[in-house]
């Protein structure tokens, strides 16, 4: 058996991913700072019959990280899928002018140096397997920098062009890598950004292994 690591997993997407990789037959590990709510989650996986459990770890802190993902690895096996979306802090969601330094450096360590440090975490064992899915969810101000929200167009500009480098870097270990932009919010109900319907294009992502970047809905131009 392998594992789906989601990282910044909660009650919304992270949640979905986890029933709808879980139903393909995949353990499940979930990562989040609040141990008790991902035991929770993996709690009610488990009585639907999905192997999973849950880890503590805060994405800034890279030592935390590395632990949560080595020991997902040896309890559930293999992390052949690593699904990266933490929520960003209320600090990365402001204006230009009344953003810092501080809160930019912080900002790249949640979304860059974060998934960096997951990357060197799960690779080795998808190099192993042969195979493997690193997915990235991210909003809109990943394409279309927004001056309201300054932390995030800054931080996921990064991570989306560290993605693209690893998409194309890790293709000939059989690695995928891929992202899917959602503009707007995750909204239970809706017909493209409700968590089940975003699941459901990851796991097709995982499946399909084609480009790098997709949309949950297109953006205007």
């Amino acid at each position: 058996m392998t594992t789906i690591a989601v990282v910044g997993a909660g009650n919304g997407l992270g949640a979905a991913v986890a029933r709808r990789f879980g139903a393909e037959g995949f353990a499940v590990a979930l990562v989040s700072r609040t141990l008790a709510h991902v035991e929770e989650l993996a709690a009610g996986l488990r009585s639907g019959g999905t192997a999973a459990s849950g880890f503590e770890a805060d994405v800034r802190d890279t030592a935390s990280l590395t632990v949560a993902l080595r020991a997902a690895h040896e309890e559930l096996g293999p992390v052949e899928v690593l699904q990266y979306s933490p929520i960003p802090a209320q600090n990365y969601l402001r204006a230009v002018g009344e953003t810092t330094s501080a809160d930019l450096a912080e900002a790249v360590a949640f979304s860059v140096v974060g998934l960096a440090t997951s990357v060197e975490a799960v690779l080795p064992g998808m190099r192993a397997l042969g195979r493997g899915s690193i997915l990235l969810v991210n909003g809109g101000s990943a394409v279309r920098p927004r001056l309201a929200v300054t932390g995030t167009s800054v931080a996921f500009a990064a991570e989306s062009t560290y993605g693209a480098l690893l998409h194309e870097g890790l293709a000939a270990d059989g690695v995928h890598v891929g992202q899917l932009i959602v503009p707007g919010a995750i909204t239970p109900g809706h017909p493209t950004h409700d968590p089940e319907v975003l699941a459901t294009r990851l796991w097709s992502m995982h499946a399909g292994r084609e480009r790098f970047r997709e949309f949950a809905e297109a953006m205007d131009s």
